[in-house]
């Protein structure tokens, strides 16, 4: 797999390339720079959001098929006791 930048065209209406133009210039920095900066924290942000969603399918899908779950109220249980001398355990997951 090849690491080489490839170019590739966007087109930006003239607002926007002027916003990237003076924001650019306030931290001395390029357009493109500004450009591959804002595409990938894009990238990586979805990439992140895109797993979080597949996490609550699967957990949907596991809950579906096992029953296994812990309810609201035993997590605030639990949580209420954080930092205190008693501080219980983690609640056990139950059909």
């Amino acid at each position: 797999m090849s690491t080489a930048a490839v170019p590739i065209a966007v087109k930006i209406d003239p607002a926007m390339k002027e916003r990237m133009k003076r924001l650019a210039d306030a931290r001395h920095r390029t357009t493109h720079w500004v450009m591959r900066e804002a595409i990938r924290e894009y990238v990586e942000r979805e990439e992140k959001r895109q797993a979080f969603r597949q996490d609550g399918i699967n957990a949907w899908h596991e809950y579906q098929e096992t029953g296994l779950h812990v309810s609201g109220d035993e997590v605030i249980a639990w949580l209420d006791t954080w930092g205190e001398e008693n501080e219980k355990a983690a609640p056990v997951c139950h059909a």
